[in-house]
């Protein structure tokens, strides 16, 4: 084929999930498979803590399969913020800056998540500043999305 340099690199079934994630929905197929390069693929078992309330928040998480629940601290234990499951993702404040988490996340199953930590976002930014402008925009968005739906009342999934 005379224009084969034209056609789409083939995309894995992890980084179509990527793809699809709304956080990188933006990025062209190459992006995809840049990004995934720099993630860090992590197992959890059933009732297994991702992260605890109060750690320092060092990652963004991104659910590939399985079920997460998010719970916070409460006078009497611990409340129920919320689920999430694949194609979710979750810690996105953890890649402007390292403050304390703001509820534990815990595997409700076998979980595989794909985990972009803060370092590895920052580094990106240098060395590509077009995917870091286009993650970075639409973490804003997301962000900006969460803070309307909270100003409107709605309930939300806090950001850890």
């Amino acid at each position: 084929m005379i224009f084969g340099f034209l056609k789409s690199p083939t995309l894995s079934p992890r980084q179509l999930r990527l793809q699809n994630t709304p956080l990188f929905r933006s990025l062209k197929p190459l992006e995809i498979k840049f990004v995934d390069g720099l993630m860090h693929e992590r197992r959890y078992l059933p009732d297994e803590i991702v992260f605890d309330e109060g750690e320092e928040g060092q990652a963004l998480y991104l659910v590939m399969s399985g079920r997460v629940q998010i719970s916070r601290s409460h006078s009497r234990g611990r409340q129920i913020v919320g689920e999430l499951g694949p194609g979710s993702f979750f810690g996105d404040l953890a890649l402007l800056d390292n403050s304390p988490r703001s509820a534990q996340v815990r595997a409700m199953d076998a979980c595989e998540l794909a985990v972009f930590f803060r370092d590895d976002f920052l580094a990106l930014m240098e060395t590509d500043a077009v995917i870091g402008y286009k993650i970075s925009l639409a973490l804003a968005r997301h962000i900006g999305q969460r803070l309307r739906g909270w100003l409107d009342g709605h309930a939300q999934v806090e950001a850890l």
